[in-house]
């Protein structure tokens, strides 16, 4: 391998000095269409909205890594049925895994007792999350020279776990350390205002693919970060959007995410390319890209989501599944109140409570309505078979 500068200060640039007026421009537009797409409806029908993002989150991140998990496939495993053959099956325990650590980071930044998402510990429990429940042959990576274990939760530390990406050569796994302890203290977003947070959320998403501290898992790692990240900054809308449907499709072409983080490796060319070992309009022009794309992704969930709109789509849905009318006038309160008593159905429907009874039996059997006790009041659910009439376009690729 070529020689490489060793020094943590390897990776800076990590942060702007002087923050460019379109990145300024980005940051605002998406600070404000992300507060509007966080109010965009009731609360209990975001939340469960955001369960369905979860496995779009999941199904993306999959993609970028060369799986087509479908999103049928993931709901099943969420459900413990798990597929006989052994590759899909692998496959579904991944996808699953990755939801369960999402809901984690969603469950403790609601308590307000999320970590600094870029933190050793916080990646290093990601990490060992992510791989809880792997089968052996996930943890099995090819090194240098020899075939190893990994340790989910641990860095790189052996000579057999350096690795090149591409024509990018990261720092030697003995650096590891050094370089993450660096990496915690540029990206610690506690002393950061909120435009400081989105800037290291995209600035860190690279940086830390670029050290690539675990021997596999880093993408999907980096993913998750950027994820509790976009919280931390303000901009995370109650779950409703997800960076890895972004990176997954880029702004014009599926490649740009590989060509954009290997643009972002490039050495400072000259004296008017910041004062960093990494060129400073490399990392500006990623840091714009990847806002570009977050922006691009609040924009299309909040017209997804745009109420009439989503009445309309779930009139349509009662028609092709032919039920009952009335089975429209209990979705269409639901959607507005986020829940509703199983006893007013009657009182909605217009029907007698036998025949009410009936239409509410129907949705909740359908999947389209729950609750979390049989006797519960009912919210909108999104069932895997019902997404492509509800939300078009979520799972373009499947």
């Amino acid at each position: 391998m070529p020689q490489i500068i060793e020094s943590p200060s390897r990776i800076e640039p990590c942060l702007l000095e002087t923050l460019p007026v379109t990145i300024a421009d980005r940051i605002a537009s998406l600070t404000a269409a992300a507060e509007r797409l966080g109010h965009r409806l009731h609360p209990q029908t975001t939340k469960n909205l955001a369960d369905l993002v979860r496995v779009m989150n999941c199904y993306y991140s999959n993609l970028i890594e060369g799986h087509n998990t479908m999103p049928r496939d993931i709901e099943r495993a969420l459900a413990n049925d798990l597929d006989g053959e052994e590759t899909r099956r692998n496959l579904q325990v991944e996808a699953r895994a990755h939801i369960h650590v999402q809901r984690m980071i969603d469950r403790r930044y609601a308590e307000g007792a999320l970590p600094e998402p870029a933190s050793v510990d916080f990646l290093h429990e990601l990490h060992r999350a992510f791989y809880d429940e792997a089968p052996e042959a996930m943890l099995l990576i090819e090194g240098t020279g020899c075939r190893f274990r990994m340790e989910p939760g641990a860095f790189r530390t052996a000579s057999e776990h350096d690795v090149a990406v591409g024509r990018h050569i990261p720092p030697s796994s003995s650096q590891v350390e050094a370089y993450m302890r660096h990496f915690e203290q540029r990206y610690r977003l506690e002393p950061m205002g909120k435009g400081g947070r989105i800037v290291a959320m995209a600035a860190a998403h690279h940086r830390l693919n670029y050290i690539h501290p675990f021997p596999d898992g880093n993408g999907r790692v980096s993913r998750l970060m950027s994820h509790a990240m976009g919280l931390s900054a303000g901009i995370g809308a109650s779950g409703l959007w997800s960076v890895s449907r972004g990176l997954a499709r880029g702004l014009e072409s599926r490649q740009e995410y590989k060509q954009m983080m290997d643009h972002a490796d490039m050495p400072r060319q000259g004296d008017l390319d910041g004062r960093g070992n990494l060129s400073q309009k490399a990392l500006i022009s990623f840091i714009d890209w990847f806002l570009q794309v977050c922006l691009d992704q609040v924009t299309f969930m909040d017209n997804l989501f745009e109420f009439d709109h989503l009445a309309g789509r779930l009139k349509r849905y009662v028609e092709r599944q032919e039920l009952k009318p009335q089975s429209f006038h209990i979705l269409e309160r639901v959607l507005l109140q986020g829940e509703m008593p199983r006893g007013e159905a009657e009182r909605i429907t217009g029907l007698k409570e036998r025949g009410a009874r009936m239409v509410l039996a129907s949705l909740v059997e359908q999947g389209i309505l729950g609750s979390d006790t049989p006797k519960g009041a009912v919210s909108l659910r999104f069932p895997s078979d019902a997404v492509d009439l509800l939300f078009p376009r979520l799972f373009a690729e499947g």
